[in-house]
């Protein structure tokens, strides 16, 4: 039974610790509870009792636990910490090195793997201060996860809601698996994520809505099966995974040409949505009210076909497809199209596309596999491990 310590901080989406605390329970997880003195607001510690089955803390000066150094005892007694949600407050406490309450004095004693999920307002979140701290966590070895995009209690929308209680159990599950095998040590694979932007003047640019979470939790995956990763990375801004070699670029001109220099890869990963067409770009702003302007639009290249006619093409190359209709034809078609060795489609008319969760088909020589909607962690998991099979199958 693998033990996890919840520190719950303060915040709205403290309520959503009731729900964490259930998942976690039917999965055989023991959870003990923490409470800071601002999340009693939000929530009871009789409710997250109840739910835990087990006492919850809420104090450093308890005079029976302190006698028996409780905050060592509980700091020491998990196989993981849990934070959730994690103030922009509670975040900065920890940088610093603060104990100044029960959650950041075990914190500080702890010698567990943590693990932060964010929950703030969006200007907080990417406020260069939270920036700051959120680096310098994952620097330290904290896991931070990426918070949720959407309505805020307060009435915004962007990033900084809590990721869904599911997510943060399937961060947790990632953390307490097993560390697998190298499988990929001294294998070089090359991934693409995110969008490209394709100017039109200084100020406007033609784009998609691809976040990258995809193609950088692969990249992940990747890594952490022991591959030399380069990530060739259009405009986004996550936060580089461990052990990955990153290029940024804006547009798919310049994807390509990241993509032909990074060669030769056992193996290539082309995730990225890359903009079809770009346009002859103006160096000042377009002005409204004068003549409408007419766009001339020119083809990009095609990343994937040119790397599979490549005299350094990978061993194992692997393209995407963002379908929004008769996804599996199209991609089958589009395998056969790029001369591709697999092609990962998926239908992008939902949520996917800046999304948490994805639901793919792996389309290969062999025929289609459809994969049941996973976090796109899980996915990119998956993928490794396909990848690392097929690499180690290879002659």
């Amino acid at each position: 039974m693998t033990r996890i310590l919840l520190i719950v901080g303060g915040g709205i989406a403290a309520y959503k610790a009731a729900e964490l605390i259930r998942l976690l329970k039917t999965r055989g997880h023991a959870v003990r509870c923490v409470m800071t003195e601002s999340a009693h607001h939000f929530v009871t510690p009789m409710t997250l009792a109840a739910l835990s089955e087990d006492k919850v803390y809420t104090t450093l000066w308890d005079l029976k636990d302190e006698a028996e150094m409780g905050h060592i005892q509980l700091s020491r007694q998990a196989d993981l910490i849990v934070v959730a949600p994690a103030t922009a407050d509670l975040m900065a406490r920890m940088v610093a090195g603060l104990a100044n309450d029960l959650a950041t004095t075990l914190l500080l004693a702890t010698d567990k793997p943590v693990l932060v999920a964010p929950a703030m307002n969006v200007r907080m979140w990417s406020h260069a201060a939270t920036v700051r701290n959120v680096a310098q966590l994952r620097a330290d070895g904290v896991t931070v996860m990426q918070p949720d995009e959407g309505m805020m209690a307060c009435g915004e929308y962007g990033p900084g809601r809590l990721p869904e209680p599911p997510a943060i159990v399937a961060a947790i599950d990632a953390m307490l698996a097993p560390t697998p095998p190298k499988r990929l040590a001294g294998r070089h694979v090359l991934v693409t994520a995110g969008p490209t932007h394709e100017p039109i003047d200084p100020v406007r640019y033609i784009a998609n809505r691809s976040s990258g979470k995809q193609g950088f939790a692969i990249a992940a995956a990747l890594a952490r099966l022991g591959a030399r990763v380069t990530l060739v990375a259009g405009p986004v801004t996550l936060p580089t995974p461990p052990a990955v070699d990153r290029i940024d670029v804006e547009t798919a001109r310049e994807m390509a040409a990241a993509v032909d220099h990074a060669l030769p890869a056992d193996a290539a990963v082309m995730v990225a949505a890359v903009a079809d067409w770009h346009v002859e770009s103006v160096p000042q702003k377009i002005k409204k009210g004068e003549a409408t302007p007419t766009l001339m639009l020119a083809e990009n290249p095609d990343i994937l076909a040119t790397l599979a006619r490549s005299p350094h093409r990978p061993r194992l190359l692997i393209g995407f497809a963002a379908e929004t209709e008769r996804v599996i034809e199209h991609a089958v078609a589009k395998r056969v199209r790029k001369t591709a060795d697999w092609i990962v489609a998926n239908d992008v008319s939902g949520d996917v596309m800046g999304g948490a969760d994805n639901s793919v088909h792996l389309i290969t020589e062999a025929g289609v596999e459809s994969w049941e909607r996973l976090p796109k962690d899980a996915v990119a998991t998956r993928l490794a491990e396909r990848i690392a099979d097929a690499l180690e199958a290879a002659p």
